[in-house]
């Protein structure tokens, strides 16, 4: 990290909390919020994490909408606007922008196989008629599809495209992104590869987008303070840690499995409740209770320990 840029930090992709008929839980994101202003982090809602390729529009408007209400003066709060429908993805977006909601993101549409002009075209579209400014989202896991880096810095000077979350797994991929964008001031880069999260930061990206900032979001501030002030061991320590605690729930689950023991963890927290929207589902009691035993074996053994307030310090 070498200089300030409007859009940098800890941004955690949060889940959606749901009630146990599907809709927006919304004590639930008041104590999600919560415990992030206590980390200074900030929210990103309706992302992969949020499950939002399956929350209905009704749901999706509620979550902006109640988000909005709840921000504070001098906080930025960032959300999904990705469909396969771009008038739906310039909609959503308007909703967020009158919700208050700073930033959009969103990834390509993921039915039809892209050439690079039409990932450009889409981009482009999308950015003209959003009136928030549009962070692109590269994640190959999900679309099936990854943007070529010359079409990413050719959007990167589009007025109204402020960053890139890539969550593409390349050692030579992140390099290069760092090399081109580090230095633009107009331009934000975030790894969404979580392993590389402090060597990525100590090279010049600015942020980190940590799904386990879900439950426990002090090891990220720490861990991106401790970059910014040089002190490689510790940032590394924390960054072992990281990888540790994703491991709990991430460890020999698909994506959506994980989702789910990600939402168990944070109701041991006190956070919210582990329903899931269909097509997704929750594990048995059993699974649920060995997350947590995990969880709590993991912190013993490793002897975790956080400066900052979170339920497990």
């Amino acid at each position: 990290m070498k200089q300030k840029k409007k859009y940098q930090g800890v941004i955690v992709p949060v889940v959606t909390p749901l009630t146990a008929d599907y809709q927006l839980d919304h004590k639930a994101v008041d104590q999600i919020l919560a415990n992030f202003r206590q980390h200074d982090t900030k929210p990103f809602i309706l992302g992969t994490t949020g499950e939002a390729a399956s929350i209905p529009f009704s749901v999706k408007e509620d979550y902006i909408k109640y988000v909005g209400k709840s921000k504070q003066a001098g906080e930025t709060f960032y959300a999904g606007i990705a469909a396969n429908v771009l008038q739906e993805s310039v909609e959503l977006a308007k909703r967020c922008h009158d919700a208050g909601i700073d930033v959009v993101a969103a990834n390509l549409p993921s039915y039809y196989a892209l050439s690079e002009d039409q990932m450009l075209r889409y981009f482009e579209q999308l950015a003209d008629q959003s009136p928030a400014p549009l962070i692109i989202y590269n994640i190959p896991a999900t679309t099936h599809m990854f943007i070529p880096l010359p079409v990413l810095d050719k959007l990167s000077q589009h007025e109204n495209i402020v960053g890139v979350k890539d969550s593409e797994r390349s050692e030579e991929r992140m390099q290069e992104s760092l090399r081109l964008w580090t230095g633009r001031e107009d331009f934000s880069y975030f790894l969404g590869w979580a392993a590389q999260s402090a060597e990525c930061l100590f090279r010049g990206g600015d942020g980190l987008i940590p799904s386990t900032g879900n439950f426990i979001p002090g090891i990220y501030k720490e861990l991106y303070q401790a970059v910014e002030q040089g002190n490689r061991e510790k940032a590394f320590e924390l960054q072992k840690h990281s990888d540790q605690l994703g491991a709990v729930y991430q460890a020999g689950r698909t994506l959506g499995q994980s989702l789910w023991a990600l939402k168990v963890l944070m109701q041991e927290a006190g956070l919210c409740q582990p329903h899931m929207m269909p097509p997704l589902t929750a594990g048995t009691e059993a699974e649920a209770a060995a997350l947590v035993q995990s969880l709590k074996e993991l912190i013993s053994k490793e002897n975790i320990h956080f400066t900052s307030t979170n339920s497990y310090a």
